[in-house]
């Protein structure tokens, strides 16, 4: 290894009764590229707020180029030793611009002309990471979709003034990005890791953290449970390692039934966003995947479904979000209360909530989805972020709805749930549910019994099952001529 850049040891944390760091010591090198991995909840997240400053540990030391750094651990000392995050839950202030979010962690961007200097800074950054972006430095936050969003992050984090750049945290930075773009950052961690810069990538897609990372280390019940280089990992083994049991029968799971012809229609929509749209057409039980590089149309897509807007949908509808901060979660509600709301109307007794029916079904599907808390009543944001989302899969299934639809879903889920909810897809869907799914995850293309590719607001190509490959879908995402 290098020469630590930074160093963890016995780090402990812990919030109430639950206990989410167990000691934890692990060192990065100069100019590595760490992976960390492991199942929500595993405590991943929790020492990454620690390491940027935004969590104090309860106990345990941090040490910054094989110096014990004495005193307060903060924000302004992280940045200070060159330390920057990019959170599973984005940060950037909303109302603001992609140049001022830049701003607020450059203190010398200040006086006269620092608005234009912070825009250089932004733009020279994104093009440098992610050619073609469509961003501007001056677009506000609240402006851009979750993936430019998250390129916006991303960018600032990589930013460089007065203060050399010494480790970059990325959690689950892939998780909103199309294959092109996601590539796209990844290569570019490469670059800046043979410059020096040290990274810590945790995701839930190993192959993003087996083809890139140096060396790779496995967080299980607070604790790293294993660490070794990268190239001695392989897929089967690092998710053996997490503890993972993967259903190699993919009967069940890679191959779902194919789609029925002659079951009646549940969905019938055409695009608004062009003269020469196509058509989206779903049976009942099918799996429905939206596919092509993302801001282009598919959550548009999806929305004109759930509003019935010029589209054909005669049955209830639930919606799955992907921005679960924005778009999913009550904030101030209990874990509970979030399950439950989609279903309150079957809930009523004498136009009364019956608490007790309420109860139930969240317990119920707390047992059914394995969300990771001890009291059902706790608020919503106790919840890591992989949990959140598993409660926004409990609130649509358990509900009425027959169709299901699903806006890039699985942000920030671990492989394990990622498995589990896809056989529980594959089972709901065989009962009779209809899923239409956006993803922007090539693998999960796998899932569904046809794809629909956007370009431009409109349907470029629809591909069966068999058909659903990467070259297929990237073909149809980039040509010039509609094969819809």
């Amino acid at each position: 290894m290098n020469h630590t850049a930074i160093k963890l040891d016995g780090v402990e944390r812990n919030f109430g009764a639950v206990r989410a760091l167990a000691g934890v010591s692990l060192a990065v090198g100069s100019g590595e590229c760490l992976g960390l991995v492991g199942h929500n909840g595993a405590g991943k997240s929790t020492l990454m707020h620690i390491l940027a400053g935004t969590l104090s540990p309860d106990k345990g030391d941090i040490s910054v180029g094989g110096t014990r750094h004495e005193g307060y651990w903060s924000v302004n000392v992280a940045r200070t030793n060159g330390i920057r995050c990019v959170f599973q839950e984005l940060s950037l202030c909303p109302n603001l611009t992609v140049a001022e979010n830049v701003r607020i962690v450059h203190g010398s961007l200040k006086g006269i002309g620092w608005k234009k200097r912070s825009q250089d800074i932004a733009l020279q950054k994104l093009d440098e990471i992610f050619p073609g972006h469509g961003i501007s430095p001056s677009d506000a936050i609240s402006d851009l979709p979750i993936g430019k969003r998250q390129m916006a992050e991303i960018a600032r984090a990589f930013t460089v003034t007065d203060i050399p750049l010494r480790l970059v945290i990325l959690d689950e930075p892939t998780s909103s990005l199309d294959a092109v773009t996601a590539q796209q950052l990844l290569t570019f961690v490469r670059s800046q890791v043979t410059k020096g810069t040290s990274v810590i990538l945790i995701s839930h897609l190993l192959g993003d953290i087996l083809g890139t990372c140096d060396r790779i280390a496995v967080m299980k019940d607070g604790k790293t449970v294993a660490e070794r280089p990268a190239k001695k990992f392989d897929r089967h083994s690092l998710v053996a390692a997490m503890g993972t049991e993967v259903n190699q029968n993919k009967s069940t799971t890679a191959k779902l039934a194919k789609a029925k012809s002659q079951a009646p229609v549940a969905i019938r929509a055409k695009p608004k966003t062009a003269a020469d749209t196509g058509e989206l057409i779903a049976h009942q039980g099918e799996i429905i995947g939206l596919a092509g590089l993302s801001g282009h149309g598919q959550t548009r897509m999806l929305l004109q479904i759930f509003s019935r807007s010029d589209a054909e949908v005669p049955a209830p509808v639930a919606f799955i979000a992907g921005d679960r901060q924005s778009d999913g979660i009550f904030h101030l509600w209990s874990i509970a209360s979030n399950v439950t709301i989609r279903s309150l109307r079957s809930l009523l007794r004498r136009g009364l909530i019956a608490s007790d029916g309420e109860g139930l079904l969240a317990a119920e599907w707390k047992k059914r989805m394995g969300i990771r808390t001890s009291d059902m009543n706790n608020n919503i944001l106790t919840l890591s972020g992989g949990n959140q989302q598993k409660t926004l899969f409990a609130r649509a299934l358990g509900s009425e709805a027959r169709i299901i639809l699903m806006d890039d879903p699985m942000r920030g889920v671990d492989i394990g749930t990622k498995l589990e909810v896809y056989e529980m897809i594959a089972r709901e869907a065989k009962a009779g549910r209809t899923f239409v799914w956006y993803t922007t995850e090539m693998e999960e293309l796998q899932y569904c019994d046809r794809a629909y590719v956007f370009r431009n607001g409109a349907i470029a190509a629809s591909l069966e099952h068999e058909d659903l490959t990467e070259e297929k879908i990237l073909q149809a995402s980039f040509a010039e001529s509609s094969a819809a």
